[in-house]
């Protein structure tokens, strides 16, 4: 068995067992998911992050590609109570340490009681518990980590969907999941996805009928040229967001934004849809929320659990935005229509809307 030594904020020290080798340090959270896998270890959103799998058993249907969010694993390291070969190859192939045989409930309670915390991770036939506490030690506060964008994002635009003949979308990628490219994909939109810094001149050289900004990892505070494009645009062209999103408009609008104790994790997230009573359950990922929306801005949802906004419209413009995740991948799919709705804002698309005359 390779030594494994997890080391928490605090100076505790956990072992386990080795699965794939390697240090590393982040940001300990976790995922009450128990399908999905891939895709959680493909989401941008965990960049610089340790996530932990509530679920016992990672890895029992194998490892598809066809499931990936992105081109790699974004977690810095993986723990489980047990993980398949199949997952740990993966794993050691990407060079990211993996643990398991640890009581991950606990690891789950810890979070829980003391919120994220800062690990160190050392895997390997020669390490020693001090190895992780080095790791430890030189961990960052995930707002520390004010160049995050540019690890996920693209470094050129990507077009996709180039023969759609539907909306035409400008995606600010700060970390997106493929997914939500593929589901407006499905609805025949054209996506320009750019990069976190993109600049306004890259905006108006597509005229996009929606400005969307995607979910990534860490403080939206970080993604200044993201905030900036909101503020020049919305006045003229529709707004979206998801996750990450929705905090960066936001900010760009007069609200505010807050770190939370471990966040929003999982796959059963319930949220109450304020005009239809309606409550969903969703999939959310995220650390940070909106601590106050603005004047320029309305909540329309909350998280039933902690009456936190989980859906914002604008008071005067064209903006909807979701702080969960609606293209699912993993986990329900009970909001898929905000797709639906993001393009319903466009000129193209509320003409397409009227019925024809008799």
């Amino acid at each position: 068995m390779t030594a494994a030594y997890v080391a928490l904020e605090g100076g505790h020290v956990l072992e386990g067992r080795g699965r794939a080798s390697g240090t590393a340090r982040g940001e300990l959270v976790f995922t009450t998911a128990y399908t999905g896998y891939e895709e959680s270890l493909t989401d941008p959103s965990y960049e610089e992050q340790i996530l932990t799998f509530a679920y016992p058993l990672i890895g029992n249907y194998g490892v598809r590609e066809e499931r990936f969010e992105s081109d790699r694993v974004h977690p810095r390291a993986v723990l489980a109570k047990e993980l398949t070969d199949d997952v740990t190859e993966w794993l050691e192939s990407e060079g990211v340490p993996a643990v398991d045989h640890l009581d991950t409930r606990d690891v789950v309670i810890d979070i829980r009681d003391g919120g994220a915390m800062k690990c160190g991770i050392a895997v390997g036939d020669d390490v020693t518990e001090d190895d992780a506490l080095e790791q430890l030690e030189q961990c960052k506060a995930m707002s520390d980590h004010t160049e995050i964008g540019a690890q996920v994002s693209v470094a050129e635009p990507v077009v996709h969907g180039e023969d759609n003949d539907g909306d035409t979308v400008a995606l600010v990628d700060c970390g997106a999941k493929g997914s939500i490219i593929d589901s407006l994909l499905e609805r025949n939109a054209t996506v320009h996805v750019l990069p976190h810094d993109a600049t306004e001149a890259d905006v108006e050289a597509i005229d996009p009928d929606v400005l969307f900004i995607s979910n990534g990892p860490g403080d939206p505070a970080n993604y200044q040229q993201a905030i900036d494009l909101v503020d020049t645009f919305v006045e003229d062209t529709p707004v979206a967001g998801i996750c990450l999103g929705q905090q960066i408009v936001a900010e760009a609008l007069g609200g505010t934004t807050e770190k939370m104790t471990f966040g929003h994790r999982g796959i059963n997230q319930p949220v109450l849809d304020l005009d239809s009573g309606r409550v969903v359950m969703t999939t959310q990922n995220h650390g940070y929320t909106v601590a106050e929306p603005g004047d320029r801005l309305e909540i329309t949802q909350i998280n039933v659990n902690d009456d936190t906004p989980e859906g914002l419209d604008g008071v005067e413009h064209d903006i909807i935005t979701r702080q969960y995740h609606p293209e699912a991948n993993p986990g329900p799919q009970d909001t898929l229509d905000f797709f639906d709705d993001v393009l319903a804002m466009t000129d193209s698309q509320n003409q397409r809307a009227v019925p024809a005359d008799d």
